[in-house]
């Protein structure tokens, strides 16, 4: 189903816009207090911190069970819902000061981020053309940086100018979430999707490719998602403001560059965009490693922001390959598999972080060597039957 045979503003595109804004006005304000509001007020060391976002991570692993729901519930009603825990967890977590309080709410709001990605990027395959897919999924992630721009411009003024407590701050995002859910499910019809979607796990032979680089990317980017941020709390003191200036920073530029991105993956290629991609980011791990300065420090983290919008490629390229049946159940399986990695990296690597810090980092490089080494087998025009360059062409109908 392409969203341009749906006019006016209550379209399936529209739709999908406002709730990749509703999901990072609570996520993100998470992810720019977690960091503080755990060393400040819970007490956590590295190690906690890697538990914490292990835990995290369970939600995504468990994204298979995506599937079972779909017995249920349609999956744009899956979305919303999933946008409503999002903001109950990210609502209460400025409730509970304490380790066991933080793994409880944090779990109730990563259920509700990851069945809502899961979902979200399964609507936006199936949404949309092939051609378009790479174009609404950048509009998607510039969406949720104009609302991440949003949450770290309240927050850092809130924090700077008004003295905000981190409960309230917590409150008034979670809230800001639920509300936009509750706003899309009264004022959006229910969409149909062209294919009926397959409802039991599967993994596919010739999805093999899409598998392993979902695999490698999940560990590479808990590597930068946990330990880059803790970095900068723990090794350069950067107050809870300072480190929402810098995301907010990092979202301005998304917000600009994502389309261009989308562009260029529409006229480059998965594979082109992806090997740029990871040749970046080997590039940023290494620096990581290195760093001594807060300022290159705070260059770093969005430079690897920037390339991290290159990973809209991998989906694309999946969009390409699939069954669009398939798309539904592997969109669930997929993140299942990209959170095997993301469960153990955080709390094994709290532990190695304790010994040495940069090993953490030159670890996520050699990850990002392997995926470039594999992007190499992404044919420069993916289809069903051409997965990847190893593939046996398949036979075409001779011309009358």
């Amino acid at each position: 189903m392409d969203t341009e045979h749906h006019s006016g503003w209550r379209r399936p595109e529209i739709l999908l816009l406002l709730m990749a804004a509703a999901a990072p006005l609570s996520f993100a304000t998470w992810m720019a207090l977690i960091n503080n509001f755990a060393v400040e007020r819970a007490a956590f060391d590295g190690a906690d911190m890697g538990i914490l976002q292990s835990v995290r991570e369970i939600p995504g692993f468990l994204a298979f069970t995506f599937i079972a729901l779909l017995y249920l519930l349609r999956e744009q009603t899956i979305a919303i819902i999933a946008l409503l825990l999002l903001g109950a967890g990210v609502a209460l977590s400025g409730l509970f000061p304490s380790f066991v309080g933080l793994l409880v709410t944090t779990t109730i709001m990563s259920v509700g981020y990851h069945y809502f990605e899961t979902a979200a990027q399964s609507l936006a395959l199936q949404w949309s053309s092939r051609e378009r897919a790479p174009i609404v999924l950048s509009r998607m992630i510039s969406a949720g940086s104009v609302a991440s721009i949003v949450a770290f411009a309240l927050v850092w003024f809130g924090l700077q100018f008004f003295d905000l407590d981190f409960t309230v701050i917590y409150a008034v995002a979670g809230g800001a979430t639920a509300a936009l859910a509750v706003l899309v499910y009264l004022a959006f019809p229910r969409f149909n999707v062209d294919s009926e979607q397959r409802r039991e796990l599967f993994l596919r032979r010739r999805y093999w490719l899409f598998y392993v680089l979902t695999f490698i990317n999940g560990a590479r980017r808990q590597i930068f998602i946990v330990f880059a941020s803790f970095l900068m709390v723990e090794k350069f003191g950067l107050s809870a403001a300072t480190l929402t200036l810098l995301m907010l920073t990092n979202h301005i530029i998304i917000t600009f560059l994502a389309p261009l991105v989308g562009r260029f993956i529409s006229r480059f290629g998965e594979r082109r965009s992806l090997t740029l991609e990871y040749i970046g980011l080997i590039g940023v791990f290494v620096a990581y490693a290195l760093v001594e300065n807060v300022w290159i420090a705070g260059a770093l983290y969005i430079v690897d922001h920037l390339f991290f919008a290159m990973a809209m490629a991998l989906k694309t390229y999946f969009g390409k390959i699939a069954d669009p049946r398939d798309i539904a159940p592997t969109s669930g399986i997929a993140f299942s598999i990209n959170h095997i990695a993301a469960i153990v990296v955080p709390a094994g690597f709290g532990l190695i972080w304790l010994i040495n810090p940069s090993a953490v980092f030159y670890t996520g490089a050699g990850l990002a060597a392997v995926s470039l080494l594999l992007a190499q087998l992404i044919p420069h025009d993916p289809d069903q039957g051409n997965e990847t360059v190893l593939s046996r062409p398949v036979a075409r109908p001779a011309a009358a």
